[in-house]
């Protein structure tokens, strides 16, 4: 029986030490009917750099490689379903343009203050198929946090 009391005051602050590390994953968290708008991020003239963008998540992901930087288009998050803060950058989410079934994926690398998304230009001409958001300097999309595939 000693050894399991032993067992236990190893274990236990181990997992709790990992609940503070490793946050849960986002995926499956989602949200309907929310504002989009654009942002001219320019992450190719840019060269995908996220501190020449000024991009909040620069902090934690700009010695991310470039391959994981150039994999996704470039949003800001700070919509209604979500983690916030330093937890929701680098995670990836399914836009769907809800006027037209388009779709995209797109990575975190920054908040805004909208109250839903800010994509970057190349990411929103890619949802706006029909040229509504354009027209109307906005989309109103659903969207759902992906596994990024890291």
């Amino acid at each position: 029986m000693k050894g399991v009391k032993s067992y236990v005051f190893v274990a236990a602050p181990l997992l709790l030490l990992l609940c503070f590390v490793a946050p849960p994953p986002a995926s499956g968290q989602q949200a309907s009917g929310v504002y989009a708008t654009y942002h001219l991020y320019n992450p190719v003239a840019n060269n995908w750099d996220l501190m020449a963008v000024s991009a909040y998540c620069a902090t934690w992901d700009a010695d991310k490689p470039l391959e994981w930087r150039q994999r996704y288009g470039w949003t800001a998050f700070c919509g209604p379903v979500g983690p916030v803060g330093e937890a929701a950058c680098g995670q990836c989410l399914l836009v769907t343009n809800t006027a037209t079934g388009d779709q995209a994926t797109a990575r975190i690398i920054d908040q805004c203050a909208n109250g839903g998304l800010d994509l970057d230009q190349a990411v929103f001409s890619q949802l706006d198929t029909d040229g509504s958001g354009s027209a109307q300097g906005h989309l109103i999309v659903d969207y759902e946090f992906v596994d990024c595939g890291d």
